[in-house]
């Protein structure tokens, strides 16, 4: 769980990786496009950018769509007031990237606005309560009782976040039932969500190295809600 320094900087790079994607793939999203093409973009650019593998098949979804947390990029075409999230993650030395953005295409009602505002304070403020020594336990309370306070408790169905490295989801696992406590020079996620079946979902995820004083947040993409026109 505790990774050495080269094995962070190859984390780090894979996820620098990420961000260029993600800076990317904002200029192709538009009505009209299918999830598919979007997520084939998303691995094209990745790979041209020096990936050796995929970290994982990526997520790419919308609409009620998106309100399926591991859904599949399908012929669906993504239309003005869809919810689009991407999950996706490069290999690099083979090491691990993972991020998490949700964007809104054309325009976004009044509910959707308010449940991206509910999963992006418990994504900041969990992640602002990872460190060194804090229990693994703790993470997950913290973004929980955001959601269940705002209601909907019951459309966030699984666990805060989990470590990183050769193999995409390792431990320690950011859950209620976890009994791990974080420690110096791991990497973790943290990646809260609320999905709404047959509406829409949300899901907002860093990777980030737990250090003595709080994080090095390795993921700097734009996190305030961006609408694409």
């Amino acid at each position: 769980m505790i990774k050495s320094a080269e094995a962070l900087l190859s984390i780090a790079k894979a996820q620098a990786l990420g961000d260029a994607c993600f800076s990317y793939i904002l200029t192709r999203i538009k009505p009209g496009v299918s999830e598919k093409a979007i997520a084939a973009e998303i691995e094209n650019f990745l790979f041209d950018g020096g990936a050796e593998a995929l970290a994982f098949p990526t997520i790419c979804v919308s609409g009620e769509n998106s309100a399926k947390p591991h859904g599949e990029p399908s012929d669906k075409l993504i239309k003005n007031g869809d919810f689009l999230t991407m999950d996706f993650g490069a290999v690099v030395d083979g090491y691990c990237g993972d991020m998490t953005r949700t964007v809104a295409v054309g325009r976004v009602s009044g509910k959707q606005r308010k449940v991206y505002n509910i999963v992006l304070e418990a994504q900041e403020t969990a992640l602002a309560a990872v460190k060194d020594g804090v229990p693994c336990s703790h993470i997950d309370k913290i973004a929980r009782d955001i959601i269940t306070n705002a209601g909907f408790g019951a459309f966030y169905t699984h666990s805060t976040g989990h470590g990183v490295g050769r193999q995409v989801h390792e431990d320690p696992r950011i859950g209620a039932e976890s009994e791990t406590v974080l420690a110096e020079n791991m990497p973790v996620t943290v990646e809260p969500g609320i999905y709404i079946p047959g509406e829409f979902g949300v899901r907002i995820e860093d990777l980030a190295i737990v250090t003595k004083f709080g994080i090095i947040n390795l993921t700097h993409s734009e996190k305030r809600m961006i609408v694409i026109n």
